[in-house]
């Protein structure tokens, strides 16, 4: 199935900022990774259907680096989306409709929770560096600009990877979150990261 996605993209982790399993694979300070990946559609299409607008995201936990696996998974779709824009967003996210990314994320699950269909309420500034994403009775996140101790001034840091598969650029913020869906989690002060993306069946290509 041909699909493109171009939007808005968070990703949340209980890692120091900047998140290190990007940098070199491991997680810090925690042994394990948990947190949260969020998008909103700001124009997209499935193979002919229109995924414009919509929302979607999953909760996760590592044991360990998420190289090794043996990762758990929950996921969230906009409720506003109808039967074939939730099995297209489902494809997508199983990685059966390819994307290097999504791909190489479902092959690192070995416990999927399941999907629920439910509001997702969506803020993102990428400028600011300010976010925040809820899902009632699931879970809820914000990101912030940096604070620089002792001075409490704004720390802008940008983190780039060409040959990224999930992003080419990454604005870093200071996040907390806590989750208290099927995986649980309360953290504050970790790393979030913000970015615009545009993803298809062939891979990321911004």
């Amino acid at each position: 199935m041909a699909w493109r996605i171009r939007g808005q993209y968070l990703k949340n982790c209980s890692c120091m900022a900047f998140c290190t399993c990007d940098a070199h694979g491991d997680p810090t300070p925690n042994k394990f990774c948990e947190g949260v990946i969020a998008w909103h559609v700001e124009e997209g299409n499935f193979d002919g259907t229109d995924l414009s607008g919509l929302n979607f995201g999953a909760t996760f936990h590592f044991p360990g680096a998420l190289y090794e696996g043996n990762g758990r998974a929950e996921a969230f779709i906009d409720e506003r989306a109808n039967g074939k824009q939730r099995e297209a967003f489902g494809a997508i996210l199983s990685g059966q409709a390819g994307g290097t990314w999504f791909e190489v994320v479902a092959s690192l699950l070995t416990d999927f929770v399941g999907i629920k269909y439910l509001p997702i309420e969506w803020e993102f500034d990428l400028k600011r560096r300010h976010a925040r994403v809820r899902v009632p009775g699931e879970f809820e996140m914000t990101n912030a600009p940096i604070k620089i101790k002792p001075t409490d001034d704004e720390l802008h840091m940008r983190v780039s990877l060409p040959n990224g598969m999930e992003y080419k650029e990454m604005e870093v913020a200071h996040v907390t979150m806590k989750s208290t869906g099927a995986i649980k989690f309360d953290w504050r002060d970790t790393s979030g990261g913000m970015a615009d993306v545009v993803h298809t069946d062939k891979g990321l290509v911004a």
